[in-house]
């Protein structure tokens, strides 16, 4: 069994900040493989369904940013998941806006939802990073991450979310290769199929 978990803060004031790209990220794949609706249980809001031929559950912790790694944790435990079945969509400051990469384990660069996670479950889960860009100045990480996304950000985060719904049962396979191949092919389709 899989465990998917997107990142962010809960509450409507929070719904469009960059921070909460990994709720945007989740909510993309739960309306494309028609998951379950969701049941509040492990702090949070769980959702049930397949990915592929894979069982797989959908996660958006209800705890706010800082203390996520509670809310895994708990459902992680219950349904014994280790880490290297559980994928966690989270905004990447260092990176541009758009770009997505995959890492599994490693440091939390100052992230506070992967610190949390690292505490509560160890740091041998599977990391999709998507980009939200630096503002250019560290005085203004705060309000950049916590602002919302702007008109012109729709044009390559409708895009994104859109790819990476599609492309999400590639992330059966664990490695994230074949999931960013998928990803990248679904955002910049070959030249001889747009003839």
């Amino acid at each position: 069994m899989l465990l998917f978990v997107g990142l962010g803060n809960p509450g409507k004031k929070y719904d469009n900040n960059r921070h909460n790209i990994g709720f945007m990220a989740v909510d993309e794949i739960i309306h494309r493989h028609k998951f379950s609706n969701a049941k509040s249980k492990f702090q949070g809001f769980l959702y049930e369904g397949q990915i592929g031929a894979e069982k797989a559950l959908i996660l958006k912790p209800l705890t706010f940013m800082n203390l996520s790694g509670q809310s895994v944790a708990e459902a992680a435990r219950f349904y014994k998941i280790p880490p290297e079945n559980i994928f966690v969509f989270h905004d990447e400051l260092d990176m541009p806006s758009g770009k997505i990469k995959f890492k599994t384990g490693g440091g939390n660069a100052g992230h506070n939802g992967l610190k949390s996670l690292d505490q509560y479950v160890g740091k041998d889960y599977h990391r999709i990073r998507l980009g939200i860009g630096h503002p250019g100045d560290k005085d203004q990480v705060h309000g950049h991450v916590l602002g919302d996304f702007s008109k012109m950000d729709k044009k390559w985060l409708e895009p994104l979310l859109d790819a990476v719904g599609r492309a999400s049962d590639k992330l059966i396979s664990g490695d994230g290769i074949d999931f960013l191949n998928e990803v990248g092919l679904i955002l910049k389709p070959n030249i001889k199929e747009k003839q």
